[in-house]
């Protein structure tokens, strides 16, 4: 709502922004400003465009709820992860969280923009994970969400619309960050993206983007995803999806279909995608058919090519990942300690570089005493996130850049203990967002230790020292030393813990996604969907 302009405008919990003015709440020792539209309701005409301005308003709005989270599906492995979230078509919004403390231009704080994940078809910055106040309040700093489109509206890649649709709304939002975050006690000369997963993809994808120069002068991503699709693997995927919901995969098909029942058509895909190697390669055990486009244009080429060649010389680098990755999703899936050798043997034939039979062998050999499960689990945790994460890394530094780079080893204490270092720890972890979210999960029945808060300490430390200085505490990345910081109960300073997948991946490039990726027989087939990934 909007209250007369006439109201108290020396308020200091109000913010003037570019579109007006907004309202926020003290929460302890924070002003929180929550649902600031940052590009206009993308529907009607403006569906499957690309971001335009937000529509002006006159009095002061108040911010005090999240905004509707765009349309998705209903939720990572039937978890909604979305609570008390309104409805609505207004789902570009950004939050803040700034200290309170009076506003002062030669005091403006560091600012960072984090970037949720969700394999590009999920989420929402509401999420209760994501709560930022004490990273805000470790690091004495501005902390920015924000809400993008995922799934279709997003990412499907469709005749009579962009490209990227997501990443576009990514970039508006630092855009309003540069314009505005003056209002919030921000300083928009040092803002630092972050994000993990799919949010990790995004800033990879943003480091190399034309049109995100100069929005943001740091970056932090937590398990890079290697999924980058070609623009025919990219259409493919869309005339799948669009023919599950009997559609030509046109913006002015699926334009005629309201936007909330549009993600059954992903939806419906998504399920069918384990069982069709054949047709989409790697892509299709993901059952995860969005990803940004390497079209050419808003994403010219991938982030490992163009960083190589110097794209963010100037962009200072975190990026890592966590030890088991992939772990989480047999848990989740129940397939833990019952994966079978001929499923073992058809995930090295079809993550492994050079696939088929001497891409199983290479890592049956480096790793000989690995059973099937941990070969099943490691295979996909390089492919998918701890190859991709690292030669980000690498690829920054041969272009002249610098980054550092981290791993999670500490094991997630829920489920058990069976969890370990999986994917999505370092978010509760860095958050201190316990008990919410995935955190229900990973520290599901088990108190939270000392060594879980001074990780989350350590987490927080470094991660606002590095948005405040540059210096996360640990040396930055070479190639002779290849130092990282491992993350653990006894935090060190060490070479790549992971030396021989590293050298099995030595050379890979990571290009887009090709259509198909893998040919009939080449020892991966599409039977029971046993090949069946993650989501990132």
């Amino acid at each position: 709502m909007t209250t007369p302009a006439a109201t108290d405008t020396t308020d200091r919990l109000v913010a003037r922004t570019t579109a007006g003015a907004v309202r926020g709440r003290r929460e302890q020792d924070l002003t929180v400003f929550r649902g600031i539209p940052f590009a206009a309701p993308p529907v009607g005409d403006a569906r499957f465009q690309a971001p335009r301005p937000p529509h002006p308003w006159d009095g002061i709005r108040d911010a005090y709820a999240f905004g509707p989270p765009p349309p998705q599906e209903a939720g990572f492995q039937g978890r909604a992860g979305i609570l008390d979230a309104p409805t609505g078509d207004d789902w570009l919004t950004v939050n803040v969280w700034t200290p309170d403390t009076e506003p002062d231009p030669s005091a403006a704080r560091p600012v960072m923009v984090w970037i949720h994940g969700g394999a590009y078809k999920l989420g929402h910055s509401g999420s209760p994970g994501y709560d930022a106040q004490h990273l805000a309040r470790a690091g004495d700093l501005v902390v920015v969400t924000l809400n993008y489109r995922v799934g279709i509206e997003g990412f499907a890649r469709i005749e009579g619309a962009p490209a990227n649709r997501g990443l576009l709304d990514q970039v508006a939002a630092l855009e309003w960050v540069r314009d505005n975050i003056t209002a919030f006690g921000g300083d928009p000369g040092r803002v630092t993206v972050f994000g993990e997963s799919a949010g990790a993809g995004s800033v990879a994808a943003l480091l190399v983007m034309p049109s995100a120069r100069g929005l943001f002068g740091r970056a932090i991503a937590q398990s890079v995803p290697g999924t980058y699709f070609s623009e025919e693997l990219a259409r493919d995927l869309a005339s799948a999806i669009a023919a599950e919901a009997g559609l030509r995969p046109t913006a002015a098909d699926l334009a005629a279909v309201d936007p909330r029942t549009l993600p059954e058509a992903g939806a419906a895909l998504s399920a069918k995608m384990a069982r069709r190697v054949d047709r989409w390669g790697q892509v299709a055990p993901t059952v995860t058919p969005f990803s940004p486009v390497v079209d050419g244009e808003i994403l010219p080429t991938t982030p490992w090519e163009a960083l190589a060649a110097g794209a963010a010389r100037d962009v200072e680098l975190i990026v890592g990942h966590n030890a088991q990755e992939y772990r989480l999703f047999p848990v989740l899936g129940g397939l833990r300690g019952k994966v079978t050798e001929e499923q073992a043997t058809a995930v090295l034939r079809l993550f492994a570089p050079g696939g088929g039979a001497e891409g199983e062998e290479a890592y049956r050999s480096a790793f000989p005493d690995a059973d099937a499960g941990e070969l099943y689990e490691r295979v996909q945790s390089d492919w998918l996130f701890h190859i991709p994460s690292l030669h980000l890394a690498e690829a920054q530094v041969a272009g002249g850049g610098r980054a550092h780079v981290y791993e999670l080893t500490w094991p997630a204490p829920g489920a058990g203990g069976t969890l370990g270092a999986c994917h999505g720890l370092d978010i509760p972890l860095l958050f201190g967002t316990y008990a919410a979210d995935l955190g229900n999960l990973l520290f599901a029945g088990a108190e939270v230790t000392d060594e879980a808060r001074a990780l989350t300490a350590l987490f927080q430390r470094s991660w606002t020292s590095f948005a405040r200085t540059g210096d996360p505490g640990w040396p930055a990345y070479d190639a002779q030393r290849r130092l990282v910081q491992v993350l653990d109960a006894q935090p060190e300073v060490r070479p790549y813990p992971e030396e021989a997948s590293r050298r099995l991946w030595e050379g890979h490039g990571f290009p887009p996604l090709p259509l198909p990726l893998v040919d009939k027989g080449a020892g991966a087939g599409d039977g029971d969907g046993s090949c069946r990934s993650g989501e990132a």
